[in-house]
């Protein structure tokens, strides 16, 4: 056969391919219904454990690489959760017509809530400066009033302050919260919708814009005093999978100075001091490591994001500077253990590592 020919055969099979993956995903919608129907859970694990198995046990006998099929599997697998749960949130909606207002509803977890909300069969309303007036859209937040059910604030942090004290004054009938990846610049906005009455809690998304499926994904509620506000909050994402995690307002900013805080600093760290050592990044991509290319795939990333946000998660956050200044000591600490050749000090530093991060499983 010519190259030519071969190539086509190869197009035929990928087609069936797609074929079986639609056939696939028919049989997944009907189990999703199936599952809707009994109360049965979204997310089976030993289900998942047992097909990944099949598909290895299978590759194996048709010599094809098993980790090939499991990564494949996987796939099919996430897809098919995320359908599941986009089923689920709209059948299980909490919307019957309610109305919710995203103040800064144009920006990028903005335009997430607005997607689920809508999914919900809520009256999505979406203001934000930078769009143009128009059905359900308003470029100031004041012209679409107060008549809504609920009310997310998904502006930046230091608007977000300002925006919650103007609706404490206003004393809206809605449930109250904000989105932001910090709770200290918010705390007086927060207390005086509480302290005026309101229905008011805070909610911390950690996951990105982008996320499909919530599955494994951590979605912070930061109780203020209304734990009534926190509990609807919370119920308005319980068809769906994510990891609801309750704390309070200083412990949320204390671990969030290490979890975002140290984690951005830290990848800052290491692209400022690639990029000022005078090497040539495609010299260095030519001589890259598995530990390298994973770490510069992180630090690319956050290259990548918001740079005012990640300043605001470093400046305004009142237990920022105990993690930067643990970062510096640790980094003096391994400058000295190399210049000094004392290779003892620095296996104990790389045992004790180990040992604090075994403890995270």
């Amino acid at each position: 056969m010519t190259l030519d020919q071969l190539r086509a055969e190869l197009s035929a099979i990928d087609q069936q391919l797609i074929e079986l993956v639609a056939q696939r995903q028919q049989v997944v919608g009907k189990i999703g219904k199936s599952k809707l129907t009994t109360g049965r859970a979204t997310r089976d694990y030993e289900r998942e454990k047992e097909v990944l198995n099949l598909a290895r046990e299978h590759a194996s006998a048709m010599s094809v690489n098993p980790d090939l099929a499991e990564s494949i599997m996987r796939s099919l697998i996430r897809s098919s959760l995320a359908s599941q749960e986009r089923e689920r949130v709209a059948a299980e909606g909490k919307g019957d017509g309610r109305r919710v207002l995203i103040i800064g509803g144009a920006g990028k977890m903005g335009g997430w809530f607005v997607d689920f909300f809508s999914s919900q069969g809520f009256v999505t309303v979406v203001a934000d400066a930078a769009i143009e007036d128009g059905d359900q859209r308003f470029s100031d937040w004041h012209d679409a009033g107060l008549d809504f059910d609920v009310i997310v604030v998904a502006t930046p942090l230091a608007t977000s302050g300002v925006l919650l004290l103007e609706l404490a004054e206003l004393a809206p009938r809605a449930l109250i919260f904000d989105i932001g990846s910090l709770k200290s610049p918010l705390r007086k906005g927060l207390y005086a919708l509480r302290d005026a009455g309101c229905k008011v809690t805070s909610l911390h998304p950690m996951f990105g814009p982008d996320t499909d499926l919530l599955s494994g994904r951590h979605l912070i509620f930061v109780d203020v005093g209304c734990a009534a506000a926190t509990a609807s909050a919370r119920e308005m994402f319980a068809a769906t999978m994510v990891e609801q995690l309750e704390m309070n307002l200083d412990d949320h900013d204390r671990l969030i100075a290490y979890v975002l805080g140290l984690s951005h600093a830290l990848n800052i760290a290491f692209f400022t001091a690639l990029a000022e050592s005078g090497e040539a990044a495609p010299q260095l991509a030519k001589l890259s490591s598995t530990t390298f290319d994973s770490q510069l795939l992180v630090a690319t990333a956050v290259a990548d994001e918001n740079p005012y946000l990640y300043f605001e998660i470093q400046n305004l956050n009142q237990f920022g500077l105990g993690p930067l200044d643990a970062l510096c000591e640790s980094t003096n600490r391994i400058r000295r253990l190399v210049a000094d050749g004392d290779q003892e000090g620095f296996v104990k530093l790389m045992s004790a590592g180990r040992e604090y991060l075994a403890t995270r499983v």
